[in-house]
């Protein structure tokens, strides 16, 4: 028996560098849920993915996907969350006023709090509102915690926020006259 000492002609691995995106937009993994479904053969095991999307100055979207695996189900998610972006009123560093946001049977108070206060708000709430850029207020879940329900009641409230500004165009008045 001979051994070949000669090292054979390899081509050295090259791994694809990740493409990252940077276009200024922070995302956050809200829920990831095991979905099964039945069928003649047995059971087909799927994810649903629950991602919040956000440039922290305003605009903010939410955004659902289902796969076999878990990457490519929040992968659809991102993209969907990034079609669906919305701009929301902010004053400052806070909301212009209290809102009350519904969702099926979820419903999120959402108040305006002084700055320094920090984002007091629970679970599911907590991500849209920072990726909103929203760094001073108070929120409360009331009805079903249900972490779907939550996020679509929050984004519900905060499309409903109007600034002095919308309210006294859609008036015909300037802001000083309705302040």
């Amino acid at each position: 028996m001979q051994q070949n000492t000669e090292k054979k002609d390899r081509k050295p691995l090259r791994r694809q560098p990740k493409v990252v995106e940077n276009d200024g937009i922070d995302k956050k993994l809200v829920n990831v849920n095991r979905v099964t479904k039945v069928v003649k053969g047995g059971r087909t095991m799927r994810f649903a993915a629950l991602v919040v999307v956000g440039d922290k100055n305003g605009k903010v979207g939410i955004g659902t996907g289902k796969a076999a695996e878990v990457p490519n189900a929040i992968e659809k998610a991102t993209a969907r969350a990034k079609k669906a972006m919305v701009k929301i009123a902010l004053e400052g560093t806070t909301i212009p006023h209290e809102v009350i946001g519904k969702f099926g049977k979820c419903s999120v108070v959402l108040l305006p709090s002084k700055e320094g206060t920090g984002v007091i708000a629970g679970g599911s709430v907590r991500p849209v509102v920072e990726l909103c850029g929203i760094k001073d207020i108070t929120a409360k879940i009331y009805g079903s915690r249900n972490k779907i329900n939550c996020v679509k009641a929050t984004l519900n409230g905060l499309q409903q926020l109007r600034s002095k500004e919308e309210v006294a165009a859609l008036r015909g008045k300037t802001v000083e006259e309705i302040l």
